[in-house]
């Protein structure tokens, strides 16, 4: 299947008429998929279109009893969009809580280990690039009770429950002050 002139025109007259993909798809025939559609206008630049405000239906107003008039919330003016865009919100960085350990672990360089000299009592804890030269892992003790790490890299690596469930209830309350 090939994008001649014709259906690209064809398709960009559908899709700002506001066809949905699947009905520009069948109306263009010949294997479009509907996949393929909407492909062809991401490349495009036209993956957001502008739909117009659709008209408010007035209720017939009764007069009631000792009720306060209401006040009616204007629609925005603005065009809504629809599409993949539809739901997008302007990236906004998150704040970091600090970290949760206050003393920082140093291994000086020579007590690092490679992975040829890495032992089971050993922390597994990799520290740098691996696809550099000098990739190490931490080599200290690790502790029992915490897995392949030594206590400060178990602590940086398992988070207990109760904190991430605080810091996520955080996080949400934080989007829900945002959003409004």
């Amino acid at each position: 299947m090939s994008w001649t002139d014709e259906r690209v025109e064809l398709l960009k007259k559908l899709w700002l008429d506001g066809r949905s993909a699947s009905q520009i798809s069948s109306e263009l025939g010949g294997g479009v998929t509907r996949n393929a559609v909407i492909g062809k206008v991401h490349r495009m630049g036209m993956s957001g279109r502008a739909k117009a405000p659709e008209a408010v239906p007035v209720a017939a107003a009764r007069p009631r009893d000792k009720q306060p008039a209401r006040t009616v919330t204007p629609r925005p003016t603005g065009p809504l969009v629809r599409g993949n865009l539809a739901l997008s919100v302007a990236p906004r960085p998150v704040a970091q809580s600090a970290p949760r350990h206050v003393a920082e672990v140093v291994i000086p360089i020579s007590e690092r280990v490679t992975l040829m000299e890495l032992k089971e009592t050993m922390c597994r804890w990799p520290l740098g690039d691996p696809t550099q030269q000098d990739f190490r892992f931490c080599g200290l003790k690790s502790s029992g009770g915490l897995g392949p790490y030594c206590g400060y890299h178990a602590g940086v690596a398992y988070q207990p429950a109760q904190d991430r469930r605080r810091d996520r209830d955080r996080e949400k309350r934080a989007l829900m002050l945002r959003h409004g």
